[in-house]
C-alpha cells in the first residue's frame, strides 16, 4: 500500500510592507482582498498544525496543488520557498501553481524559478525556463505516477480562471497512456477543476471540455484539484472505468468565512486487476489548534489491462 496526501491554496505568504508601486497593476485588487479579509482567514498557525499533523504519517508524496501566494510578488515566492523547505525536499513535495501565483506577468528568474525543483518532473530534461517547459509533470512513486498540469496564467482584472492550452493538452495522453501500459495508478492533478460548470463563470478552467474528454478517453484512477476551497467529491466515467475526481478546502483557513482548513491523505493498493483507494479528510480543529481525522470513503476501482 502506498499513501499520499494532497493540500492546496495555502495562501501562505504576507503583503505587509509591499510598496504601492508593486501595486499598480491587478495586484493591487489582490492587496485589498488580503488587507481586508485574507489576512484574517488565512493563518500561518493553521499551517503549522498542518505540518505537524503530516509528519505523523509515512507519505511517498505531498502535492500542494496551487496558490502558494497572494498576488504573485517575488517576496511572496521567496516567503512559500522556505515554506516548502520545512515541508520536504523537491523529491517528496510536488508543486503546481495556482491563479494567485500567476496574477500579472512577472520576470520567471524572481517568481516560478525558486520553485523549479519542486515543480520539475523525475527526468526533467531540457531547459526549464517556464511553465510552458516544465507542465505536463511526471512523478513516479512506486506504482502511482503523479502527471501534474499548469493551469495558472494572467488573467485580467477580476477574472480568477485559469488555462491548460494546446501545449500540454497535446502532451497529456501520451503520459496517460505509457502509465496504463505500465498498469501504474494515475493521479492527475491540476488546480482549477476539469469538470465545465463546477465553478463560477470568472473562475472556471476555460478549457475544461477538452481536459474532461482527454481523460475521459485515456483514464485516470484519480483527478484531484484545489482553487474553490471547497470540498467536493465527483466522478467521471472514461474509456478504463469510472475515476473520482476530488477538491480539498484551503488549508490555511481558519474558517472564519467558509470551512475550516482541511487536506486529504489518500492510500493505494492493487485489487485483483483493479485497485483500492481510501481517501480520509483531515480537518483543522479551532478549539484544539490541531487537525484530526475526518470524513473517510473507500472506492474500488475495476481496471482491465492487456496482457504482459
Amino acid at each position: 500500500m502506498q499513501h499520499f496526501a494532497q493540500i492546496s491554496d495555502p495562501h501562505l505568504s504576507s503583503l505587509a510592507g509591499v510598496h504601492f508601486r508593486d501595486l499598480l497593476s491587478k495586484r493591487a485588487l489582490g492587496y485589498l482582498s488580503w488587507s481586508r479579509r485574507r489576512r484574517f482567514e488565512h493563518r500561518p498557525e493553521v499551517l503549522a498544525a498542518l505540518q505537524r499533523d503530516l509528519e505523523q504519517f509515512e507519505l511517498d508524496q505531498v502535492l500542494v496543488t496551487g496558490d502558494l501566494t497572494h498576488v504573485g510578488l517575488p517576496q511572496e515566492f521567496r516567503q512559500a520557498l522556505t515554506w516548502l523547505q520545512n515541508l520536504g525536499a523537491p523529491d517528496h513535495v510536488a508543486v503546481i501553481p495556482g491563479n494567485h501565483d500567476a496574477s500579472v506577468p512577472s520576470p520567471w528568474r524572481d517568481t516560478f524559478a525558486l520553485w523549479r525543483d519542486y515543480m520539475a518532473s523525475d527526468a526533467p530534461g531540457g531547459p526549464r525556463d517556464s511553465l510552458a517547459a516544465i507542465y505536463p509533470s511526471l512523478r513516479t512513486r512506486g506504482d502511482i505516477a503523479f502527471i501534474g498540469l499548469s493551469t495558472a496564467c494572467p488573467k485580467p482584472p477580476f477574472m480568477a480562471t485559469g488555462t491548460a492550452g494546446s501545449e500540454q493538452l497535446a502532451q497529456l495522453p501520451a503520459l496517460l497512456d505509457a502509465a496504463h501500459a505500465r498498469r501504474q495508478f494515475r493521479v492527475v492533478y491540476l488546480h482549477h477543476s476539469p469538470l465545465p460548470g463546477k465553478e463560477k463563470w470568472r473562475k472556471r478552467l476555460t478549457d475544461a471540455a477538452e481536459v474532461q474528454a482527454i481523460i475521459s478517453r485515456h483514464g485516470a484512477e484519480l483527478v484531484l484539484n484545489g482553487h474553490g476551497h471547497r470540498a467536493h467529491c465527483d466522478e467521471l466515467a472514461t474509456s478504463h472505468g469510472k475515476v473520482p475526481v476530488i477538491a480539498v478546502p484551503s488549508a490555511s483557513a481558519l474558517g472564519l468565512h467558509g470551512r475550516p482548513a482541511s487536506y486529504n491523505r489518500y492510500s493505494v493498493e492493487r485489487s485483483g486487476e483493479g485497485w483500492q483507494l481510501e481517501i480520509d479528510s483531515r480537518d483543522y480543529q479551532g478549539a484544539s489548534g490541531e487537525f484530526s481525522a475526518g470524513e473517510s470513503k473507500q472506492v474500488a476501482l475495476s481496471r482491465s489491462y492487456g496482457p504482459g
